[in-house]
């Protein structure tokens, strides 16, 4: 039996020949590097953690029949993670987690994103529409019925009997149930897989948030640096039916009973001190080929930015005219914003730190033991073969994402392709169709509820125009640009202005009139001629009928080779595997290392932490970024500490650091003391290490997080909300 009780026949990867995950270690030279199956730690992670500093046991991070950390972890809507804080179903999360339903709660009148909102009692809580909380239930080793199902297969069939297997799988967990949730999950570039099981609770109401002021401190100038000052944290509560299952919104139902609540520490930390984080990082390829380096730093990453920078110029332009339009883009706009600025440092710093270079050796060690082994010795060549098929089109698909659809118009219109299938079969039952349309009115109605009609014209445009001159023009829609510039000749105004005022000015899609009469009588011929859906015909139709089967088939081959690269690598040298954990794929995961500071660049240090005075000297009345409550300012000048001051700054810490391995998925992740306590959030990682997706930095790598005691401050103190601060275990 390993640490956790499992037989140990199941940490036996029998189709490689080589013991997985349980006998992992940590080499001194990767000391923080790892995202860790936590049920499946083993002798020496342990003990390495233990070196650290962790005071736990195993069955207390992860138990099957035991309450342990991991009960407190959830899924926070489908992309973050939250931690149960008291023993009435407490969330606390990252504010920028929260935003879409803080700002869907909000209005003009009660703008709770710009003013902040904290619920007096349990019946001023406020329902959150679509938002759920997912606990892990449990994960069993299905590796040996997924392969036996897969058999030899490769490519597309592959994928089918996957897909097929792991549909059987989930069906016999889930079965009907809207609150129960299971996937099959791959390890190790599909040569390991696992069943993870969660229980899935939809009521979940907003407690209180700080306003945006102090929950979004920076803004995008910040975003992705140290040292920060972001209050980055909101407050929800699970809610559950009388008799403590999992429910819909019920007006009857109570605060959710935890199997396990995180106790909150007061006592600080100082540099070097042991810190551990729970959560669902989302993804990482750290496996990744030079030639996907390659790619990523030559096209992939700089067209991205490229196009996001053009599309939050034209949202940021509506929003900073209109508080209504603020809160219409809000969500949309930091979405966008976030993954420009990622994008643009990861290229920066694998081109800095030469990781193709890095790969381009690992490769040929490789190359050089797989002669004669006829499963490996061709690998590159197949990827080379690969990357050479896809490369001439990855700009193309670029500029479909995040061009043309990066206009919501025509993403929203696109919707209406499964209508005119449908349309065209003619043998449609009527009850299809009404199906059908309901479906094109849905994606209209969310359309015009969520999006800036003249900002998105703007986009639009550009995209059209940046497509022209960066698309190679053998790969351009038929005739759509002659036409164009035979019907918009204007010396006087811009081609494409004037187009994409005209698509929409004409289309259904903004007139309600046009939309109601198609509606009543839905044709081929009125969908074909509907101008947003001719750009749809244009573009989206174009790319899928011509370049998305290379697509499909790039990534069909990558996957197949990775899963034999990476088998590969670990037949090369058993002991690789002492030094490798699987990827990121927004399964539960912990990490561990320490409060650490650290020096960027020659001559500077960065400290381990950030201040109340670092937020006031950023403060700037009126900004964009940097403005602060009026109460705030009060606070900080008066020194109102309360007992969240640390004792070694004098002052409320803000921010601070780790050393911690961790990625998208990790907002909102707890951030744990080596008693199991909660010290801090986490939210963000440094801009001198956004490789990290793809390559680990094991000098500059950080994450940043903000402090438990600061996010205690802003309750109690800026919210007036002490009856929050009662309701949780303080550690002091």
């Amino acid at each position: 039996m390993n640490f956790l009780g499992l037989p140990k026949t199941i940490l036996v990867m029998k189709k490689i020949g080589l013991l997985i995950i349980c006998s992992i270690t940590i080499l001194r030279t990767y000391a923080d590097e790892g995202m860790w199956l936590p049920l499946l730690l083993g002798q020496q992670v342990y003990q390495d953690m233990v070196k650290k500093g962790l005071k736990l046991k195993p069955e207390q991070l992860y138990s099957a029949n035991k309450n342990s950390i991991k009960d407190a972890i959830v899924i926070f809507g489908g992309g973050c993670t939250g931690e149960i804080v008291s023993d009435k179903g407490l969330v606390f999360t990252n504010h920028h987690c929260g935003y879409g339903q803080i700002a869907a709660a909000s209005s003009v009148e009660a703008n709770y994103l710009r003013d902040g909102f904290w619920a007096s009692d349990l019946s001023k809580e406020i329902p959150s529409k679509n938002l759920s909380v997912s606990f892990l239930n449990r994960i069993e080793d299905v590796t040996n019925r997924v392969m036996s199902a897969l058999g030899n297969t490769s490519g597309a069939e592959r994928n089918r009997k996957l897909q097929e297997v792991s549909a059987a799988i989930t069906k016999e967990v889930v079965g009907e149930s809207t609150f129960k949730s299971a996937v099959v999950a791959s390890m190790f570039k599909g040569n390991q897989y696992f069943l993870y099981v969660y229980d899935v609770y939809r009521d979940v109401r907003l407690v209180g948030t700080p306003p945006e002021s102090v929950g979004k401190f920076g803004g995008d100038t910040d975003n992705w640096e140290w040292p920060r000052h972001t209050g980055d944290f909101a407050v929800f509560r699970v809610y559950m039916s009388k008799d403590g299952q999992p429910s819909n919104y019920n007006a009857d139902n109570v605060p959710y009973k935890p199997k396990h609540f995180l106790p909150v520490s007061l006592k600080g930390f100082k540099d070097g001190d042991y810190a551990m984080i729970f959560g669902y990082p989302g993804s990482t390829n750290r496996y990744e080929t030079s030639l996907g380096i390659q790619l990523s730093t030559e096209i992939n990453n700089p067209t991205l930015v490229k196009l996001r920078d053009m599309r939050l110029k034209y949202m940021f332009e509506e929003m900073k005219k209109d508080a209504a339009v603020k809160l219409q883009l809000a969500s949309e706009y930091a979405s966008i914003a976030n993954y420009w600025k990622f994008y643009d440092g990861e290229s920066k710093q694998l081109l800095k730190y030469d990781i193709y270079g890095q790969k381009k050796q690992a490769e040929q060690q490789f190359n050089d033991w797989a002669k004669g082994k006829a499963e490996y010795e061709t690998i590159f060549k197949e990827y080379e073969a690969a990357y050479a098929a896809w490369k001439p089109f990855a700009k193309h698909r670029m500029y479909l994402i995040e061009g043309i659809l990066g206009c919501r118009l025509i993403q929203a219109a696109s919707a209406w392709q499964n209508l005119e299938a449908l349309l065209k079969r003619r043998d449609y039952k009527p009850e299809e169709l009404e199906r059908a349309v309901k479906a094109a009115d849905a994606a209209r109605t969310n359309y015009l509820n969520n999006y800036n009609l003249k900002a998105d014209q703007q986009i639009l445009a550009s995209a059209i125009m940046m497509y022209y001159s960066d698309v190679d023009k053998t790969q351009h829609p038929e005739g759509f640009y002659d036409e164009l510039f035979r019907q918009y000749n204007s010396l006087e105004a811009s081609p494409y202005k004037q187009f994409a005022a005209d698509v929409f000015a004409e289309t259904m899609m903004t007139d309600a009139k046009k939309w109601a009469a198609f509606q009543a009588k839905p044709t081929v011929d009125a969908l074909m001629q509907d101008p947003a859906y001719k750009v749809v015909s244009a573009f989206v139709k174009h790319f899928n009928s011509k370049y998305a089967p290379a697509f499909a088939e790039f990534t069909t081959r990558n996957n197949d080779l990775g899963r034999r690269y990476l088998k590969g690598i670990m037949e090369m040298n058993p002991a690789q595997v002492n030094k490798m954990y699987p990827d990121a794929n927004f399964t539960m995961r912990v990490s561990y290392g320490q409060v650490k500071s650290y020096r960027p660049r020659d001559g500077v240090m960065y400290d381990y932490a950030t201040t109340l005075s670092g937020v006031l000297s950023k403060y700037v009345p009126g900004d964009y970024e940097f403005d602060l409550p009026k109460k705030f300012i009060e606070l900080a000048k008066a020194r109102d500490f309360g007992q969240y001051a640390d004792a070694r700054y004098n002052d409320i810490v803000v921010g601070f650091i780790t050393s911690n391995d961790i990625t998208g998925g990790n907002s909102g992740s707890p951030v744990l003391d080596a008693q199991g306590n909660l010290i801090g959030l986490a939210f963000d990682g440094n801009y001198e290490a956004l490789s990290h997706k793809l390559a680990f930095d094991k000098e500059l790598n950080r994450t940043i997080n903000v402090d438990i005691r600061y996010v205690l401050w802003c309750i109690e103190k800026l919210g007036g909300a002490k009856h929050i601060i009662d309701e949780l275990k303080l550690v002091k």
